[in-house]
């Protein structure tokens, strides 16, 4: 997309190319933020409604940048939008993160479901800041510029809150299996 577009069929075409790279990006993040995918489809197309009223600037001021964190961001400010306005956390979807193909019954795919159950349920307790980081570096691949600047924050803040967001991880999921087989209200 070099350049900023002078007629309406330029901008229409750059968009076609936005939406067409990063759809997947855009729901995958919406998806992990609010847990379901209706409420992922809907802010996925509010994302790229916002983003094909604001793309002429966005291109003029991206400086040859790419995109993707400008995208997410907009996706972010929607999904805080989202949970302002109906007043609610995000919802833990296991059940949809992933259904087995074929039975198995071997005790490493039990304890792969309890230990990503076990790692949803951490992400979901820490703060918005963290998730939303994690969200972006591990589920969409994004490096640290890309999240420093879908957060509007600089490159050092987002790896202290990288490697914050781990840490904090780490310890709740070590909490939580450090009583196997019994409930923990931590």
């Amino acid at each position: 997309m070099a350049g900023t577009p002078t007629s309406k069929a330029e901008l229409d075409a750059a968009f076609t190319q936005l939406y067409r790279a990063h759809l997947r990006d855009v729901y995958s993040y919406s998806y992990y933020r609010v847990g379901n995918h209706h409420d992922a489809e809907d802010l996925t197309e509010q994302t790229f409604l916002q983003a094909y009223r604001h793309l002429e600037r966005a291109l003029r001021e991206s400086d040859g940048r790419p995109l993707r964190p400008w995208l997410i961001r907009i996706a972010h400010n929607l999904a805080a939008n989202f949970y302002r306005d109906r007043s609610r956390k995000p919802e833990s979807a296991i059940e949809d993160a992933g259904t087995i193909s074929a039975p198995h019954t071997t005790e490493a795919l039990v304890e792969g479901r309890e230990q990503l159950a076990t790692i949803l349920d951490g992400i979901g307790q820490l703060p918005d800041d963290r998730r939303e980081a994690l969200i972006m570096r591990f589920a969409l691949g994004m490096d640290n510029r890309e999240i420093a600047r879908a957060l509007g924050r600089s490159d050092g803040a987002t790896k202290v809150l990288l490697h914050r967001a781990i840490r904090q991880l780490e310890g709740i999921v070590a909490d939580a299996g450090a009583e196997p087989g019994e409930e923990h209200g931590s």
